[in-house]
C-alpha cells in the first residue's frame, strides 16, 4: 500500500511538471514567467552589429535602423545625406560588414563589468532587423549569396558564443534579442511564408538549443500576424521540446497586435506611462536615445545615473524589470561613459539591492506630493518622448504638478520606502501608514529610526546627512519591518 501510495505521488509530480503547452493562446499564456527572471529586476540590453560602422543617426532616432533609413531616404534624407558625404553614394551598407571587426572585443571584461553593474541577466542583439548574424548562422548568409554573418564576415568569431561563455562564469544570466523579420532578405520580400519555414524557423531552432538562452527576445513582429510568424508554434516547441524549456523567458512579441495582450513579459519602450498591474513586464531604454551607438549624441544627451537609477525604481515598483541598453563599438569597445553608469548603478545596488533584487509591488507603487499625477514630457513623436521624465516626477515638476516623494517596495512582511531626495528638515511624513510596532531603519547603516504618530501619518527622523557614512547619494532606503 505504502509503495503505491508512493508511486501515485511520483507519477502526480512527474505530471505537474511534465506540462505540455498547445499551440494556442490560452494555454500559451498559462505557463509561469520564471521566478528567477522576476526576482532580477535590472538587466542590460545590448544593440551591436554592421550598424555599429556607421553609427549615426539624428538625435532622438535610432543608430541600428541605418540600413532602413539609407534604402528609404527616412529620417527626411539626413542619413543619406551624411552616408553620401562620408562613404560615397555608391558604398553599400553590406560593404560595412568587412569593418565591423570587433577586434578589442574582451567578452571576459564585458560580463565583469556586467556583473558588477548589478544586473541579473543581458540581452544581446543575436540578430537585428539588417539580418546580420553574430552567431555562425548558415541561413544568414545562403539568402543573401554572401557573408552575412560574425564568423563568416567582419570579426569573423562567434560573438554570441564567446559573450555567453564569459557570462556563465559570473552571476549574470545571458539573454539573446532575436528579429523575427528581416528588412531587405530577398526572401522575406519574395515569398513570406517560406521565409518562416526556411530561414526563421531553423535560425530560432539553431541559435536557442545551441546558446541556450535565458532570455528569448523577439522584435520586428509588427510586420506580420502570429499566424503568418506561426508563433503559437514556436512557442509550443520552445515551452515542451527546447533544451531552456523550464528556465527560459520570453517576451510579447510574436505578432501585429499581439503585444501587451499575449506571450511572456509585456515589452513598454520608452513608454513610462503604461503601467501593467495584472501583468509583468520590462520596460527598456537606452542610455542616451539609440539603442545602438550613435556618434551624434553629445554628453547631454545621456542620462545621469541619478535618473537611470530613479527609472529602475520606477519599473521595480510597479511591478516590473528595467532593461537599460547600451551601444559598443564596431571595435568591440564599451563606451567610457557607458561603463560608467553601469558601475554608478552597480554601487548604489550593493548598498540598496535587499529592497530592489526580489521585491514584489506594493499596495502603492508611490507616494504623491499635492498636485497633478500625469505629467508626460512633449512627444518627439510616436511613443518616443523626449526630457528627463523621471526628474520632473520627482524633484523639478512642472507648475501644477505633483512629484513622487516616496518608491515602495516589499518583500515578504518588510516595506521598503525609498527616497529620490534626502529631506532638507530631516523628516518623512508617510501619509495613511502606521508604523507602530514597526521597526524603523535607514537600510544602508542599519541604524535604527524614530518616529511619532501624526494623526493616520506617521513622521520619520533621519539622522543628519553625512556624506562620510552615507555613500547612496543617488536615492535612500528606509526599512520597515
Amino acid at each position: 500500500m505504502k509503495k503505491y501510495f508512493f508511486f501515485l505521488l511520483f507519477i502526480t509530480t512527474q505530471t505537474l511538471f511534465a506540462q505540455t503547452y498547445q499551440p494556442t493562446w490560452e494555454s500559451l499564456d498559462a505557463r509561469p514567467i520564471p521566478q528567477w527572471y522576476k526576482d532580477a529586476k535590472f538587466g542590460i540590453f545590448i544593440h551591436w552589429g554592421v550598424y555599429s560602422v556607421p553609427a549615426w543617426a539624428p538625435k532622438g532616432e535610432y543608430a541600428e535602423w541605418y540600413q532602413h533609413a539609407l534604402q528609404t531616404n527616412d529620417y527626411n534624407g539626413q542619413a543619406v545625406a551624411y552616408h553620401n558625404k562620408k562613404y560615397g553614394a555608391d558604398f553599400s551598407y553590406y560593404q560595412f560588414a568587412p569593418l565591423f571587426k570587433a577586434e578589442l572585443f574582451d567578452p571576459d571584461a564585458w560580463a565583469q563589468l556586467f556583473e558588477k553593474s548589478g544586473a541579473k541577466y543581458i540581452v544581446i542583439t543575436s540578430k537585428h532587423h539588417d539580418g546580420f548574424a553574430l552567431w555562425p548562422s548558415k541561413e544568414a548568409s545562403t539568402a543573401r549569396g554572401f557573408a552575412w554573418n560574425a564568423v563568416v564576415a567582419g570579426p569573423k568569431r562567434d560573438l554570441l558564443g564567446d559573450l555567453f561563455k564569459a557570462v556563465r562564469k559570473t552571476s549574470v544570466r545571458p539573454g539573446l534579442y532575436y528579429s523575427l523579420y528581416e528588412w531587405f532578405n530577398p526572401l522575406w520580400l519574395n515569398d513570406k511564408p517560406l521565409y518562416v519555414k526556411n530561414h526563421m524557423w531553423p535560425q530560432i531552432k539553431d541559435v536557442i538549443d545551441t546558446y541556450k538562452p535565458d532570455v528569448f527576445w523577439t522584435d520586428g513582429e509588427w510586420e506580420g500576424s502570429d499566424t503568418l510568424w506561426q508563433s503559437k508554434q514556436i512557442l509550443s516547441w520552445i515551452f515542451n521540446a527546447s533544451k531552456v524549456k523550464d528556465s527560459i523567458v520570453v517576451n510579447d512579441r510574436w505578432g501585429k497586435d499581439i503585444r501587451f495582450h499575449h506571450g511572456g513579459f509585456y515589452t513598454p519602450e520608452y513608454q513610462p506611462e503604461l503601467d501593467f498591474k495584472d501583468h509583468y513586464f520590462e520596460e527598456s531604454r537606452g542610455m542616451g536615445f539609440s539603442y545602438g551607438y550613435n556618434r551624434a549624441e553629445d554628453i547631454d544627451d545621456y542620462n545621469s545615473a541619478k535618473v537611470l537609477i530613479l527609472h529602475l525604481l520606477d519599473k521595480v515598483c510597479r511591478g516590473g524589470n528595467f532593461l537599460l541598453d547600451i551601444g559598443p563599438n564596431a571595435d568591440g569597445k564599451i563606451p567610457p561613459v557607458m561603463e560608467e553608469r553601469l558601475l554608478e548603478i552597480g554601487n548604489w545596488l550593493k548598498i540598496n539591492g535587499e529592497a530592489i533584487y526580489g521585491t514584489t509591488r506594493w499596495k502603492e507603487p508611490f507616494q504623491w506630493g499635492e498636485g497633478k499625477k500625469d505629467y508626460l514630457p512633449p512627444k518627439v513623436g510616436g511613443f518616443k518622448t523626449g526630457g528627463d521624465i523621471m526628474l520632473k516626477l520627482t524633484e523639478d515638476p512642472e507648475p501644477g504638478y505633483a512629484i513622487r516623494e516616496l518608491f515602495f517596495t516589499q518583500k515578504g512582511n518588510t516595506v521598503y520606502a525609498i527616497l529620490p531626495n534626502w529631506p532638507v528638515n530631516g523628516k518623512i511624513l508617510l501619509r495613511d501608514i502606521s508604523l507602530k510596532g514597526k521597526k524603523v531603519t535607514l537600510l544602508e547603516t542599519g541604524e535604527e529610526l524614530k518616529y511619532a504618530a501624526k494623526g493616520k501619518n506617521s513622521e520619520i527622523k533621519l539622522p543628519v546627512y553625512n556624506p562620510n557614512r552615507i555613500k547612496s547619494e543617488y536615492a535612500y532606503v528606509i526599512k520597515i519591518e
